[in-house]
């Protein structure tokens, strides 16, 4: 049973300008996120599809970043590129609490901008 859906959509151009700020990347990602972002040479591009799927996850919660925070939804990549989530703290208690026990997730990017896709379901 789908329980929730989120999507958001950002400028690239908005994502250039604030990994040159200090402290956005630390703020925002995971360890293992930027560790992505390395190996794909710091790709605004990348970065801006995990920021999407941040919020679009916010969104499947139908709070929007309430009682938790971005970095506890982590964008990763499996073997073949797919994105996936990890939650952690009280992202992780609140899906749980609203029933959620998977989340599928699509980024989408194009010269100008990033789009990310969540669906969260349950029993």
């Amino acid at each position: 049973m789908i329980i929730g859906i989120g999507n958001d959509i950002i400028e690239i151009e908005r994502i250039k300008n604030a990994i040159t700020k200090k402290g956005f990347i630390e703020r925002y990602f995971t360890k293992k996120e930027i560790e992505l972002f390395v190996s794909r040479k710091s790709n605004p591009e990348i970065i801006a599809g995990n920021f999407t799927i941040k919020e679009a996850v916010s969104k499947v919660f139908g709070s929007g970043v309430r009682g938790f925070s971005l970095i506890d939804i982590e964008v990763l990549r499996d073997s073949k590129g797919k994105p996936y989530v990890n939650l952690y703290r009280n992202a992780k208690l609140l899906a749980e609490q609203i029933g959620i026990k998977t989340l599928f997730v699509s980024i989408a990017h194009c010269k100008d901008y990033a789009v990310g896709f969540a669906v969260g379901e349950g029993e």
